[in-house]
């Protein structure tokens, strides 16, 4: 069965653009024009992935993402906004609401078709074993997409919840930041390295008991990212 997408915009001209280039991938299309309309689809059908516009009639991209990752339900779904805000402000916001990517617009529909795919490519593949990871008291079930924090569960987006697996799949191993950028969101381009950044901050905030002062992801200066297996055991 095609995967579903839900393409949520209000230009009905790009909601119609959008569709026919992810139609022509091979997709199953819904679309909706503004937000109270696009909640009412998500509830209804549980779409896959949401292609989310942020300046919407009624309730606006900001406000759907927030009640999409707090809705236990549906909290798993993926999102990429695409949206005319352009500045760097407006994107780090919509990722730390729980976007998992970003485009802005004008765009190539080529691309939302490249940057769906490589969403749905890492959110719904199966990793190899181990199917648990633990390191010190973070623990990640792969089969169950859960990530525990000794007795405290852990809510991440799809795009954290990769992320987080490649760090623990190998610990104490300094990634650069191009490297997490290919293996965990599937493409690579100019000025991703501040996105992928603002998904680091936001693991940071839900595992660590000092975001400040990180015990399990450490900024390696000049190189990137790794999980501390050591010192996050102490």
């Amino acid at each position: 069965m095609a995967q579903r997408i839900l393409v949520v915009d209000d230009d009905k001209q790009i909601a119609r653009l959008v569709q026919s280039y992810l139609e022509k991938a091979g997709y199953t299309i819904l679309t909706a024009y503004d937000g109270e309309d696009a909640m009412r689809v998500i509830r209804r059908e549980r779409p896959d992935l949401i292609v989310l516009d942020l300046m919407l009639p009624k309730r606006d991209g900001y406000e759907i993402t927030k009640w999409l990752r707090a809705d236990q339900a549906l909290s798993a779904t993926p999102i990429l906004m695409l949206t005319a805000r352009v500045e760097d402000g407006d994107k780090i916001l919509g990722l730390e609401l729980g976007a998992d990517d970003y485009l802005t617009k004008p765009f190539n529909p080529r691309e939302v078709v490249a940057r769906v795919r490589a969403i749905l490519r890492r959110t719904t593949a199966t990793p190899s074993a181990p199917h648990v990871l633990l390191v010190g008291d973070l623990q990640l079930d792969v089969d169950r997409h859960t990530v525990m924090m000794g007795e405290r569960a852990i809510e991440t987006t799809p795009t954290e919840f990769t992320l987080l697996r490649i760090l623990m799949e190998n610990p104490n191993r300094a990634f650069t930041r191009g490297e997490l950028i290919e293996k965990a969101l599937g493409y690579s381009y100019e000025g991703m390295e501040r996105t992928l950044d603002t998904h680091i901050k936001n693991l940071r905030k839900k595992i660590e008991d000092d975001p400040s002062d990180p015990q399990y992801i450490e900024t390696v200066f000049g190189v990137g990212y790794r999980l501390r297996e050591d010192e996050a055991k102490r």
